[in-house]
């Protein structure tokens, strides 16, 4: 079952489509990145698949997407959005597991502990701009201070896999060949159905397992 949801926040109006599970276990909320919405290929696949394994999924629109804006505002803005739409998303009384693709992903892993997350799963986490690796933004993932699960791009320019740091508390997935939007060229030996089918399984395990 889809519906859609409006939330009002000091960021503005904010949007959450809701895919309910009949038989929820838990709610997974995802936010999108500055570059696109919640039509992202891993996004929607996550809320095609979840629900009949028994996770709603909760696609989460910041208010600077609802007003139709084309630039995102600064990560303070973003984390105000988000806080304000946090009461909405824990309504249903379920273990909330905070999660996003890059610009979102870094907003659940700065607000996840603070917010009483259940845990955090970050999609194309961006560790450093492209092409900048002193940038790094490693800070945010290793404090996150719960379960951590990223699903990354093995060519993903933002950060590849084997750039990530050692330690903390995230686990990582590396989606072969796969770039900051999971796309992989038609050259390459994994076809696209298939790295999606791998960011759905991967998740789905690891929401499985979190206690």
């Amino acid at each position: 079952m889809t519906k859609i949801e409006t939330v009002p926040t000091d960021a503005g109006e904010a949007r959450i489509t809701w895919h309910t599970a009949s038989r929820a276990r838990r709610v997974l909320a995802l936010g999108h990145g500055a570059g696109g919405g919640i039509e992202a290929r891993d996004l929607a696949a996550l809320a095609a698949a979840l629900p009949d394994r028994g996770v709603t999924v909760a696609l989460v629109e910041q208010p600077w997407r609802v007003a139709g804006k084309k630039v995102a505002p600064a990560p303070k803005t973003l984390d105000t959005g988000w806080r304000g739409l946090w009461p909405a998303l824990a309504a249903p009384g379920l273990p909330v597991v905070a999660g996003g693709r890059s610009a979102g992903a870094r907003v659940a892993c700065r607000t996840g502990a603070e917010l009483g997350a259940a845990a955090v799963l970050a999609l194309s986490f961006p560790l450093h701009p492209p092409g900048r690796p002193e940038s790094s933004r490693a800070a945010e993932l290793l404090g996150t201070g719960l379960p951590t699960l990223v699903v990354q791009g093995g060519n993903d320019p933002f950060g590849r896999p084997e750039e990530f740091p050692a330690g903390g508390t995230y686990e990582l997935v590396e989606i072969p060949h796969g770039d900051h939007g999971f796309a992989v060229a038609k050259r390459a030996p994994v076809g696209q159905d298939e790295a999606v089918g791998r960011i759905v399984a991967s998740v789905a395990e690891w929401l499985a397992a979190l206690r």
